[in-house]
């Protein structure tokens, strides 16, 4: 049942994605909040769909305290599902992500749109650069800027490596950081299709500011948050 509820889901979103995303190019011309707007629309039906197909609700903790300026988004990386919630979550939103998810035909033109960082990952130091210059910048322009430190999807009980890229834009920009813990693997999991029913836990810690902190204190504080927080909830299932 959950393949088969899976699948279903995959035949509602993947031609509208196909079809949404050709009609988001002619969304270029509007200003860039509106935009957004506009295209967050199919964050907003990918979410319903994914609940009325396969059973999986979100439920949020924390983030009654966000900061009034534009900051920057640690978050923990599972699956596909937190891409869909944070950059409606926390519009708008500038996402790191790997400049080949552009080239996907509908959903690569609408994400195009939304200002990624979109980095080559062939090249880790030109692609340090641009996260920290681009990062700076994006919320200098008002938008909020999402990273998932550990660079890909991680599986459920696993951590990798915390980059430093969100911690030194943080730094650059005097800006804070929002920290996001989640079990969205359990319920869509990193490999394969099949999707669980359930209830994903979302927990957003309040402002983490980065004054006396250097790059690598700030990101073992922050990753200390988002890696207790995801214990506790595996001691729930």
């Amino acid at each position: 049942m959950p393949i088969l509820r899976a699948i279903l889901f995959y035949m509602i979103i993947v031609p509208f994605a196909l079809v949404f995303g050709s009609f988001c190019i002619l969304t270029f011309p509007l200003p860039y909040r509106l935009r957004y707007s506009i295209i967050m629309s199919f964050n907003r039906i990918a979410l319903a769909a994914l609940r009325l197909c396969c059973g999986v609700k979100h439920r949020i903790k924390g983030g009654d305290n966000l900061p009034k300026v534009p900051f920057v988004v640690i978050a923990k990386h599972q699956s596909i599902w937190e891409t869909f919630f944070l950059q409606l979550h926390f519009a708008p939103m500038s996402t790191v992500l790997k400049r080949e998810l552009l080239r996907i035909p509908g959903f690569g033109w609408g994400l195009a749109l939304l200002r990624p960082i979109a980095i080559d990952r062939s090249n880790p130091r030109e692609a340090l650069k641009k996260v920290k210059s681009h990062g700076t910048l994006r919320l200098s322009q008002g938008s909020n800027v999402l990273i998932f430190p550990e660079g890909t999807r991680t599986e459920v009980g696993s951590t990798a490596t915390y980059a430093r890229s969100g911690a030194d834009i943080a730094i650059n920009a005097d800006a804070p950081i929002i920290a996001v813990a989640h079990n969205a693997g359990v319920f869509w999991p990193k490999d394969g299709i099949a999707k669980h029913s359930g209830t994903i836990e979302v927990s957003i810690s309040d402002p983490i500011y980065p004054e006396g902190r250097n790059s690598k204190k700030l990101t073992a504080d922050v990753k200390e948050w988002i890696e207790n927080e995801v214990t506790q909830m595996a001691q729930s299932y």
